[in-house]
């Protein structure tokens, strides 16, 4: 991203994570964002047809025009960015990673006021977590992929709240005592604003 100009501090960012409903609230949050003027980002995973599902401009998928056009203007960096993680013995990015690079330079060239951003998974060492988020969403916390994100709800909803940044505005869905007791904790570490 640091090759690149840092795409993601362009503009506005609304970081989403959870377990369950992360896409629908990303696409209510789009929505809420384009009905008041703002010029939306919209980044979502899976896509179920064709990749320009990921990442929506003003609430049309990208064209292919712009997609392939933004691949092509940072093909060059992730390059140099593999061939330096493989010298280092490191694995080359993720197909996700890549994705995320790609769906920020779409971003930024649009260019659009708001990305509403979906974590692929987790939350802290996600590759969207790039992003500084103005405003971190949880919807409900559970357990899933207990193999990567830790056995317990309080590991998951560890992972989860590492999206929270410095001063960023943190909006929950009601959760399990636990994983509000980790919220609150990320978010006072923080300074954040926590609203359930």
């Amino acid at each position: 991203m640091e090759l690149l100009g840092d795409p993601q501090q362009m503009c506005g960012v609304v970081h989403i994570t959870g377990s369950n409903g992360k896409t629908s609230t990303a696409r209510m949050i789009d929505s809420l964002l384009r009905a008041h003027g703002l010029r939306s980002g919209l980044m979502t995973s899976p896509h179920l047809t064709v990749l320009n599902e990921r990442i929506v401009i003003d609430g049309d998928p990208i064209s292919d025009e712009a997609l392939v056009a933004n691949y092509n203007d940072i093909e060059p960096f992730l390059a140099m960015v593999d061939t330096e993680l493989e010298g280092q013995g490191e694995p080359a990015l993720t197909f996700f990673e890549a994705l995320t690079v790609l769906a920020f330079a779409c971003f930024a060239d649009a260019p659009v006021d708001v990305a509403v951003v979906e974590v692929g998974m987790g939350g802290e060492w996600d590759s969207t977590n790039v992003a500084n988020a103005d405003v971190a969403v949880l919807t409900s916390i559970g357990l899933e992929h207990v193999d990567k994100l830790g056995p317990t709800l309080v590991d998951i909803a560890r992972t989860k709240s590492g999206i929270v940044k410095p001063a960023s505005r943190v909006v929950s869905a009601p959760q399990a005592p636990e994983v509000i007791g980790v919220l609150v904790d990320a978010c006072e570490k923080n300074e954040a604003p926590l609203f359930v």
